[in-house]
């Protein structure tokens, strides 16, 4: 569908892979939780990122709601690695994060 057209995308059309890809598989509820993670690692200064290590705790903190809003809104409707997956990965992320905001805060 290009900008001018006023036909309205079928959700199966909104779905397809965008082009100009780079050859890797589509995104996959998996692979989002699990790069929403690294994301909130290089925040909290657990994994260096582009620029090194840089921490940002309150992007990771919202980096982490972002999981928990999914994680409510999901509730139900996952597969069971896919429930597993964001669980543990909120787990440690919550747990990171305590321990990160008692560091700041000693």
């Amino acid at each position: 569908m290009s900008v001018s057209d006023d036909r309205e995308e079928t959700p199966d059309e909104r779905l397809q892979p965008l082009p100009g890809g780079d050859g890797s598989p589509p995104i996959d509820f998996v692979t989002f939780v699990i790069s929403m993670s690294s994301t909130a690692m290089i925040q909290l200064g657990e994994i260096d990122g582009p620029e090194g290590k840089a921490i940002d705790l309150v992007m990771a903190r919202h980096s982490i709601e972002i999981l928990q809003v999914l994680d409510e809104k999901s509730h139900g409707n996952l597969s069971g690695e896919e429930e597993q997956v964001l669980h543990h990965v909120l787990d440690d992320l919550r747990a990171r994060y305590i321990a990160r905001v008692g560091k700041t805060e000693a």
